[in-house]
């Protein structure tokens, strides 16, 4: 997984509690691409379970998109990275910040498809719209071949109409146009204690219903040969 957020999220999920001290993130990684520098293939990259690798990220993404604005093909820098890992690796999965700036567009160019979580509620569905131009936009010009695997419903409260209510609307506005994933990632107070934590899901409460939900969802995008 690479950690492409500079608030790290998915760092510090994975037991990293100060990840501006890690010493190789992927900022280095965007430094070295663009300044035409070598790196070994598992630079930065660390094991964090049997199968399991991430490229972490830290605060000094943020220079690194700043930075990019001003080179030259600055859409392809990850694409440049991820084209010369992806053979050493099964899956790459790349974890966004939610915005729309050039390290999505980034994301989005080098990858064959995008899975959009969305929380049932009023503000990260109103986004929705942006998120799929920019979509379609980078499909267009920069990546023809990137697909939408789904539009995902996180954190959901089936008790609650608005809950019930969001996720209606969005499969009127888009369901013909984007694919919706049947398959609802629940509320759970143990999948928030997660990233506390610092373990996977599936370890922490491997029988509970987000992990279900999670496994559900998974075996669903294999079977579809994705």
């Amino acid at each position: 997984m690479i950690d492409l957020d500079p608030q790290a999220s998915l760092t510090l999920s994975l037991g990293h509690r100060e990840p501006d001290k890690i010493r190789e993130t992927v900022t280095d990684v965007i430094s070295a691409v663009i300044n035409d520098e070598i790196l070994p293939d598992e630079f930065g990259i660390q094991q964090v379970g049997a199968y399991f690798y991430l490229l972490p990220a830290s605060i000094d993404l943020s220079a690194a998109e700043v930075s990019l604005i001003s080179v030259m093909s600055r859409e392809l820098v990850l694409k440049n990275y991820v084209d010369s890992i992806s053979s050493l690796y099964d899956y790459i999965i790349i974890d966004c910040m939610p915005s729309l700036g050039v390290l999505t567009v980034n994301a989005l160019a080098c990858a064959d498809s995008v899975l959009i979580p969305v929380q049932a509620a009023y503000l990260p569905v109103k986004g929705l719209q942006q998120l799929l131009r920019t979509i379609h936009t980078v499909k267009t010009r920069l990546n023809h071949e990137l697909i939408i695997e789904g539009i995902l419903f996180t954190m959901v409260d089936r008790r609650t109409n608005y809950a019930k209510d969001i996720i209606q609307e969005v499969n009127e506005v888009y369901g013909e146009a984007v694919p919706v994933f049947q398959i609802e990632i629940p509320l759970s107070v143990k999948a928030s204690e997660t990233s506390q934590m610092g373990k996977t899901i599936y370890d922490y409460d491997p029988k509970g219903k987000a992990a279900v939900a999670y496994r559900q969802l998974t075996e669903e995008v294999m079977a579809d040969g994705r």
